[in-house]
């Protein structure tokens, strides 16, 4: 069982909670090299097609857990990074960070790697690494511009201010803002929403979209193959889909 986290698995749909809540879900190395194994996990369960992510407490997570090293805490390796996510470049499954609370430094990095941003309107969200000498490199100097541009990441990133949920939303980052007490509810209506498609048609559109972003033009990234296109234009779900529609019914996708 995981130390440092909670899972569930329920309707395809799989949720990891962040369980350091006297730390503000801080994570230090084993609880990251934990998160790598459940998402290891996760991305082999032919049964799982969403995760969310989210945090106990007050706190979704308030990045690296500064005090674990002066404590006498020994590094781990974390090539997954933050959560098992930050760098992951592999996931093919959507992932949706329900942002319960604070998201800072790493914390936030953790939710910029996700696909979703699910706030509570107690969620507030900062990358403050240059005010203590530090530089946000799990990511968040990296994803924030290519999500919101460079002018508003920037404006985030050189103040290290904090940000609410109701401006991440403005600003781009955040898909959804909602009551407290409904993120749960809010972030498993999205995953169910993900579930009703093909799964292979969505990680196909995922993984198109990611790969265009990184290509020099419009018309190179229409003209490239993918292999997840190639494996959705090949599967069952590719013959279920249409035979569905015509017979008025719903669909029985198997996600192969």
């Amino acid at each position: 069982m995981p130390e440092f986290c909670s899972v569930e698995k329920a309707n395809h749909i799989m949720t990891v909670t962040l369980e350091r809540p006297d730390r503000l879900n801080a994570l230090h190395p084993p609880a990251n090299a934990e998160l790598g194994e459940v998402f290891d996990d996760f991305a082999a369960d032919d049964d799982m097609w969403v995760a969310i992510i989210t945090g106990r407490g007050r706190g979704f997570s308030a990045g690296n857990d500064l005090r674990y090293q002066a404590e006498g805490g020994k590094r781990v390796p974390t090539p997954k990074g933050f959560a098992g996510l930050t760098s992951r470049f592999d996931m093919s499954k959507p992932v949706i960070a329900a942002v319960n609370g604070v998201a800072m430094g790493g914390g936030f990095e953790i939710a910029l790697a996700c696909d979703l941003i699910i706030a509570s309107e107690k969620a507030l969200f900062a990358l403050p690494e240059p005010k203590v000498g530090l530089a946000a490199l799990a990511g968040g100097l990296n994803r924030l511009p290519r999500q919101i541009g460079a002018k508003r990441a920037l404006g985030m990133i050189l103040t290290g201010r904090h940000v609410s949920a109701a401006e991440g939303q403005q600003l781009g980052f955040v898909n959804e803002v909602v009551p407290h007490d409904d993120l749960q509810e809010a972030a498993l209506r999205w995953a169910a929403q993900i579930c009703e498609c093909a799964p292979l048609s969505i990680r196909a559109s995922k993984d198109v979209v990611y790969k265009s972003l990184s290509m020099g033009s419009l018309e190179e990234s229409m003209k490239a193959q993918y292999d997840s296109v190639k494996a959705m234009a090949t599967s069952a779900d590719f013959i279920e889909g249409p035979k569905a529609f015509a017979e008025k019914r719903k669909p029985n996708w198997q996600g192969r």
